[in-house]
């Protein structure tokens, strides 16, 4: 048995984003064969969803691309988390900073576990953001730059 690598995605609330690369990467380990490499979970930076489901309008675009969500609940992130966690993968700068109150900055800045979604883009060293889709209602672009982000990490953790 190989490594096994645990990912953690992190957002906001823990019912847009977060939840949405945790199902998607998920799916894409299971299709290449390589569920048993990865310990894949999510979590939010704050409170503000705790114990919400994933959001009604991902659940569906999630589900009408062949991917379940059932069971998942938001919660905020633990020091104990993000010490088990081999990478952390944030959505944005917001995510970094609020991270920061929770663990520490030199943790979040030091650990070199780190790092925004879409490094692992062809937009790399320009680390845009995942757009909130809470605010822009635009949930097929975040799903785009999430699969985009996790299609280039799983390419990375080969």
């Amino acid at each position: 048995m190989g490594i096994v690598r645990k990912i953690l995605f992190l957002c906001h609330g823990n019912i847009c984003r977060s939840p949405m690369a945790e199902f998607v990467m998920k799916d894409l380990v299971r299709m290449a064969g390589r569920e048993n490499d990865f310990e894949i979970t999510s979590a939010a930076v704050t409170d503000d969803e705790k114990g919400n489901p994933v959001y009604p309008p991902v659940k569906v675009l999630l589900e009408g691309k062949g991917i379940c969500t059932d069971g998942h609940r938001a919660h905020r992130i633990t020091s104990e988390e993000f010490k088990n966690a081999d990478l952390v993968i944030v959505m944005d700068d917001s995510n970094l900073r609020l991270l920061s109150g929770t663990v520490g900055r030199s943790a979040v800045y030091e650990s070199g576990k780190v790092h925004k979604l879409m490094e692992y883009t062809s937009a790399g060293g320009h680390c845009p953001d995942v757009a909130d889709p809470w605010y822009t209602r635009d949930f097929e672009r975040s799903y785009r730059d999430i699969l985009a982000g996790c299609t280039g990490l799983l390419e990375a953790l080969r």
